[in-house]
């Protein structure tokens, strides 16, 4: 408990310091600066952000409302504190239904809890990578102390940056104190302009024109803690064993594979491709490789050659490979589709369908691809995300195996084309998860015009002509284009509709891509990595997703 509120503490606070919490710092400042009490605004900060991330799901469900109710009531909300600002009366009058254990609080006591709970419903949308699972269990209802103790220690880390910044509102409103009236008006004022501007999602477009500098520090910290916490609470207590068994090309080197317990079941299934339904009883007396993957990822199409290679050498000697496809856009989802990607891919192991993430959510998995091994009890043994390290992921499947079988066929043969070097993120397309824009104020869900950047640092992008940008994903009007600079010897394109994209790489033309379906596309491969300019040019309907490299 003690790693999990240390691990909620120090991502809430790197959040604090990301270009997400851009738009509310104005905000806190001016509230301190009219007096308001600072571990008051913090309070309310706290409070609503750990009510609305662990509840707003269900409650809006409940209700009926739309998904940016809460947005909308923080909008309204921070007009109210505004106008405590301009016209005090009305804030005295606030304060007065504001009690508290039977006291009347003070305005600025009041002021500052409803400006920090509107504060909270604004920073919601900024939780980062350690509550996405805290959302996921939220929204069906399965919250429980250790989510809300990871939420609250969340909120506080956030807090404690957003306090000094109240604080020192606080002190200037202090040395302005003879000015008071100037410093409410004008507080009041800042306050109108941030709700006008986030009503007009002026606070999406700065959090995309802003790199995303704490990212990956965040994502590190994340991560680091949470792996071994979430396969150790599959079941309970990490129990390390180790065998050694000889083979036919010889000995299977001694790897500690740990115990992790038994496997979660399959859950939610709708579907199975390549075989009746299975379970994970059922596969019990054979080693079982779960690989989660979807079907436009292009690090799952990476490691596929592998998977197919394993299954191809080891059927036979009782491995099982279970592929389970656990969609990220809304067209993988289709059991059409991935049935036919499965056919197209040569893919012959079970392929088990999970739309809503329910095995996913039951593994506790969070990557694309992740393989887990379990044993001939049922137990999970090994673990691995993201590409690579194929020769000792194979090492643990043969040592599995070598605990019943005294020979195994030789190994496998690959190359890992894993890519090394720096090259640019995925960059996610639709408003959701966009990031690296330079350009025009997005528009959400509507036809708009955009003009190109001309000029664009690395990693960035640009829209132009006229798109509609949507939560996932982005559909090509009229003259539709974009500019990106991106760093890899190889650049990949998720699209759907039906149309070409014309594409040209550092002003040269090459190859036209045909769009024929929802799935990744290879826009270019190039002799090297380096730095140079994509311009992409669409036929309008087509539709473009996530951009990855390498």
């Amino acid at each position: 408990m003690l790693v999990l509120i240390a691990v909620g503490l120090a991502a809430g606070a790197i959040t604090a310091l990301s270009p997400c919490v851009l738009p509310v710092l104005p905000i806190v400042l001016a509230g301190g600066a009219t007096g308001r009490r600072p571990l008051a605004i913090v309070a309310g900060l706290v409070g609503s952000f750990t009510l609305f991330t662990l509840a707003a799901a269900w409650l809006l469900d409940l209700l009926g409302l739309p998904d940016d109710f809460l947005r909308d009531l923080a909008i309204v909300l921070l007009v109210l504190v505004a106008l405590t600002m301009l016209w005090p009366a009305s804030g005295e009058w606030i304060s007065r239904r504001l009690a508290y254990l039977g006291r009347r609080p003070s305005a600025e006591l009041g002021g500052g809890l409803l400006l920090g709970a509107s504060m909270g419903l604004v920073f919601v949308p900024c939780a980062g990578p350690v509550l996405a699972a805290v959302t996921v269990l939220a929204a069906r209802g399965e919250v429980g102390v250790r989510t809300v103790v990871l939420t609250l220690a969340y909120a506080t880390g956030a807090a404690i940056p957003l306090l000094a910044v109240a604080i020192l509102g606080r002190r200037a409103s202090d040395a302005l104190r003879p000015r008071a009236q100037a410093v409410r008006i004008v507080a009041g004022s800042l306050l109108l302009v941030a709700a006008a501007a986030i009503a007009l999602g002026a606070d999406t477009s700065l959090q995309t024109r802003v790199p995303g500098y704490t990212q990956t520090l965040q994502d590190r910290i994340e991560r680091s803690a949470r792996v071994e916490r979430r396969l150790n609470g599959l079941t309970g207590a990490r129990r390390p064993t180790s065998t050694t068994a000889p083979t036919k090309d010889g000995a299977v080197d001694a790897v500690s594979l740990p115990d992790y317990g038994p496997a979660p079941a399959f859950a939610g299934i709708e579907g199975w491709v390549n075989s009746k339904p299975l379970t994970m009883s059922g596969l019990r007396g054979r080693v079982v490789l779960i690989d989660f993957w979807t079907y436009s990822c292009v690090n799952c199409l990476r490691t596929l050659p592998f998977v197919r290679a394993w299954d191809a050498r080891y059927r036979s000697s009782g491995l099982t490979i279970v592929g389970v496809h656990s969609p990220e856009f809304a067209f993988e989802k289709k059991a059409g589709n991935v049935r036919e990607n499965t056919r197209r891919l040569s893919i012959r192991y079970p392929v088990a369908l999970d739309p809503d993430l329910d095995t996913w959510t039951a593994w506790r998995n969070q990557y694309w691809p992740a393989k887990y091994l379990v044993d001939r009890r049922g137990h999970v043994r090994y673990y691995h995300f993201g590409e690579g390290e194929y020769d000792r992921t194979e090492q643990a499947i043969r040592q599995l195996l070598a605990e019943v079988r005294t020979t195994l066929p030789a190994r496998t043969s690959g190359t890992d084309r894993t890519p090394t070097g720096v090259q640019t993120p995925e960059s996610y397309l639709g408003y959701e998860r966009l990031t690296r824009f330079v350009g025009d104020t997005i528009v959400p869900d509507g036809l708009h015009r955009y003009r190109i950047a001309e000029k664009l640092d690395t990693d960035e992008l640009s829209y132009g002509g006229s798109w509609r940008v949507e939560w996932e994903r982005i559909v090509a009007g009229e003259h539709a284009r974009m500019r990106l600079r991106f760093r890899a010897d190889a650049v990949h394109l998720v699209l759907g509709g039906r149309g070409t994209v014309r594409v040209l790489v550092d002003g040269r033309e090459r190859d036209a891509v045909r769009v024929t379906g929802d799935r990744l596309y290879t826009l270019a491969r190039l002799p090297e990595a380096g730095e140079h300019l994509l311009e992409l040019r669409f036929t309008q309907g087509v539709e473009a997703y996530a951009f990855t490299f390498g």
